[in-house]
């Protein structure tokens, strides 16, 4: 079964790379906006399990791409995401935290998109610092 996770893992991190920056920041973007809309329903822990753990695989891969506050910022995002995991049964089994949890993935995900640049066509690039 751990072969299968590093498989799945290396092809999904292989796949994201293949896409140019602004477009991993907005698949980026993309799974944090799918979080606040999952949990809305109890019966969708697994699927939001995933996105957390595939949006800590996202920054991982991206934020040494980007200038230095702005991978900063996905660290901090990274951290937030990781103590999510660490706290999870508790977490989901309370609807105020997952309420809580939603609103910052939602946040998170306008401020993504926002670094990507892909609605103002910028981004933030290590060459801006």
């Amino acid at each position: 079964m751990r072969d299968q996770v590093i498989q799945d893992r290396t092809r999904l991190q292989e796949r994201y790379l293949q896409d140019d920056l602004p477009t991993r920041l907005g698949g980026l973007a993309a799974n944090l906006a799918r979080i606040p809309s999952f949990s809305h329903h109890v019966d969708n822990q697994a699927a939001v399990e995933r996105l957390i753990e595939e949006s800590k695989l996202f920054i991982e891969w991206t934020a040494s791409e980007i200038d230095i506050d702005s991978a900063a910022e996905l660290v901090a995002m990274q951290i937030q995401l990781a103590r999510w995991q660490r706290n999870w049964r508790s977490l989901w089994a309370d609807p105020a935290q997952r309420v809580e949890m939603a609103d910052q993935a939602k946040v998170w995900s306008e401020r993504v998109l926002e670094l990507s640049g892909i609605l103002s066509g910028g981004i933030a690039s290590p060459e801006a610092s």
